[in-house]
């Protein structure tokens, strides 16, 4: 049987590029911004707190990879809140830089509600690859450990989350070598710091999630998935796995394909659109 042909970076990143409403600063650097996707209507809108991937490295990817899935919920009657980030290779970036931003992105959801219309009840936390571990990661803040210098006040309140692709269990990336960001990148992301960083290690988070991977994806093992879905059930959490065949990684944010229709009707389905 012929392999199915998967869809290349290229494929999608070349395709017209829909923009977003606004964009907003919640800090100085140039990365360290959130662009802000609103539907048509008075609101108050639900919202995709969305979060792009890249291996946590800013040379890699920024938000504009979120663009056409963003587009494709804000058509659909959703907002989206695509927050951006340092990447590792950035300064300032790695541990804490890369996880203060992220927590002070989704944080600045709640001061900028009432200026788009945005319903704080319903926030979904959508992400991709390395923001799938990010958006797992921002729900379970509520449960970082009291001495962390990652923990805040009254983190945003999420209800629910989708990880596309994504790499939640930092320290069993950390020991996959055919994982596709390599093993460095997460010493470089957490200096060793697991026990506030990686998502198993503060199960449960009493968020339920959703996980939709490829079966051809050769980026992110399935297995870390799998092994990630077991702990998190084991703990008491609402976990599902949904594996979509003949998809690899590119197709879990691009708007046409299976992975993202089942990802968009969870989401939508929590939301209750």
């Amino acid at each position: 049987m012929t392999p199915p042909k998967l869809l290349t970076w290229p494929d999608l990143v070349s395709r017209p590029r829909p923009h977003a409403d606004a964009t907003v600063s919640y800090g100085t650097d140039p990365h360290q911004k959130v662009d802000v996707w609103l539907p048509a209507g008075a609101g108050r809108h639900p919202v995709v707190l969305m979060v792009h991937g890249g291996c946590w490295t800013t040379s890699i990817a920024d938000r504009t990879l979120m663009d056409w899935i963003a587009a494709d919920l804000r058509a659909s009657g959703v907002a989206v809140w695509n927050v951006d980030y340092r990447g590792v290779d950035r300064p300032g970036g790695g541990y804490p830089g890369t996880f203060r931003d992220v927590s002070t992105a989704a944080d600045a959801l709640r001061a900028n509600a009432a200026r788009f219309r945005l319903d704080l009840t319903r926030v979904v936390a959508v992400g991709h690859s390395a923001g799938g571990h990010l958006a797992l990661w921002l729900a379970a803040r509520p449960k970082l450990p009291a001495a962390s210098p990652l923990r805040t006040p009254h983190p945003l309140p999420i209800a629910h989350v989708v990880s596309l692709g994504g790499l939640p269990d930092l320290e069993a990336t950390a020991a996959a070598p055919d994982n596709g960001c390599g093993t460095e990148v997460i010493q470089q992301l957490t200096g060793g710091h697991f026990a506030d960083t990686s998502v198993p290690r503060l199960l449960p988070l009493g968020v339920p999630q959703d996980l939709v991977n490829g079966t051809d994806d050769k980026i992110i093992p399935a297995r870390l998935a799998t092994g990630y879905v077991v702990q998190a059930k084991a703990k008491g959490d609402r976990v599902a796995l949904h594996m979509i065949p003949a998809t690899g990684h590119v197709e879990l944010i691009a708007p046409e394909t299976a992975a993202w229709a089942q990802a968009k009707r969870l989401i939508l389905e929590v939301l209750k659109k």
